[in-house]
């Protein structure tokens, strides 16, 4: 029989709210980047940028943490519907921090100018779009930045 887990990893706990505050952080920036004025639009941006990429790579390696580790059990209390919503919810929050990740990379990668200005990982070195969305057309490209940028903030307010 094995061993009951009693509680979650300590790598799977910070991986957890690192996430969750950056999720958090990074929805609030980009609601109120309007807010910092026209002319720290596109550093305020950059910053979320960043972010997301980061959030996609922590996302990442929370799902291979997850996948090699059994977390604890949920309460024996919890009924057999509550053990399915909590499944579903978490399963929704992984696939929506996912999709706003991609989301936000195709859209990125899309626009018009992305290979006149370069993205910088929170301004220590560049890091690169999606190439062959870049090398598209430029009719086709309008219509993924147009496109993904509505799932993208869909997913944002979703989350929110």
């Amino acid at each position: 029989m094995s061993k009951q887990i009693e509680r979650y990893t300590g790598p799977a706990m910070i991986l957890h709210w690192l996430v969750a505050l950056m999720l958090v952080g990074n929805v609030c920036l980009g609601l109120l980047t309007d807010s910092f004025g026209k002319e720290n639009t596109r550093f305020i941006i950059g910053v979320h940028e960043s972010m997301g990429v980061s959030i996609l790579g922590f996302m990442l390696m929370r799902i291979l943490w997850r996948a090699t580790h059994r977390p604890p059990a949920l309460p024996a209390s919890f009924k057999p519907w509550e053990r399915r919503a909590s499944f579903a919810v978490h399963g929704l929050l992984y696939l929506t921090a996912l999709g706003l990740a991609t989301s936000g990379l195709i859209n990125d990668s899309s626009w018009n100018l992305a290979s006149q200005i370069k993205w910088q990982w929170f301004g220590l070195f560049e890091w690169p779009r999606i190439s062959w969305i870049m090398n598209l057309d430029p009719q086709m490209r309008k219509i993924l930045h147009v496109g993904f940028g509505k799932v993208h903030e869909l997913l944002a307010w979703g989350l929110y």
